[in-house]
């Protein structure tokens, strides 16, 4: 079982395997830095917005 588990089958393709072409070091970073971070400040942006429209409506209230 162990001899067939070797990484040597990770060599050939298999069926229907079409991995397409990679990702340059731009696309990378944009992928997996900048998308996330801007995610995360519009997330932040929104909850912060909607926290002071409810503090300014319970100082009125």
């Amino acid at each position: 079982m162990l001899l067939m588990s070797s990484p040597a089958f990770a060599v050939s393709r298999d069926d229907g395997d079409d991995p397409g072409s990679g990702l340059s070091v731009v696309q990378t970073l944009g992928l997996f830095v900048l998308a996330p971070i801007a995610l995360f400040a519009i997330i932040a942006g929104v909850v912060m917005a909607t926290d002071k429209t409810r503090k300014q409506q319970q100082e009125r209230g």
